[in-house]
């Protein structure tokens, strides 16, 4: 069941309804919303402790990243099992970590050795690189890209095509006297990798 029938709720329903199991079979047979302003609704979100006997599974499909923390903390008080959705068009490296109640959306990156934390939104086409860590209910939006070595604070939205920049952040200019300095006694210029 996912909370919120609006544009990202639409998201992540057609990422659950895209997975299937190991025997090429779906892993969700339906995919209903609870939603307070939607006729596609089954419910409003409201109801959420009536459909327990129905739904064992509950994802947030609401964009705003405290409305989305908040009803995932219910969700989880309520004893539902909250899932990690990960589109199969996706790309997750094997020692990458993604936390329940996160959706990977189509053609988007996880690289290696990055920790992506309970109740983030990794949208369509980003790409997240290696040794990053993206913090609890974080939004990387569509195209953003968060580069090698970043750590994404908390509760944080990446607009469409930003970059956060992590371990070339640190910046120098070939002028400056201590890079003289540095590259007169060791014969090299400075790195920061």
């Amino acid at each position: 069941m996912v909370l919120g029938a609006g544009g990202h709720g639409k998201v992540v329903r057609e990422v659950a309804l895209s997975l299937l199991d190991i025997d090429g079979k779906s892993v969700y047979d339906a995919v209903d919303f609870l939603d307070d302003n939607s006729e596609d609704a089954i419910g409003r979100i409201a109801d959420l402790k009536k459909f327990h006997n129905k739904y064992s599974d509950v994802f947030c499909g609401i964009g705003n990243n405290k409305v989305r923390k908040q009803l995932l903390d219910q969700a989880k008080e309520l004893d539902y099992s909250i899932p990690v959705l990960i589109h199969p068009t996706a790309y997750i490296s094997p020692s990458a970590v993604i936390e329940v109640g996160t959706v990977v959306e189509p053609k988007a990156i996880v690289n290696a050795n990055t920790v992506v934390h309970r109740g983030c939104i990794i949208s369509v086409g980003s790409i997240v690189d290696h040794d990053v860590t993206v913090n609890e209910f974080v939004h990387v939006n569509a195209g953003a890209i968060v580069k090698a070595g970043a750590s994404v604070e908390s509760g944080r939205k990446l607009e469409a095509g930003e970059v956060v920049l992590g371990y070339g952040a640190a910046q120098y200019k070939p002028g400056e006297r201590w890079v003289k300095v540095h590259k007169e006694q060791l014969g090299t210029e400075p790195s920061f990798m």
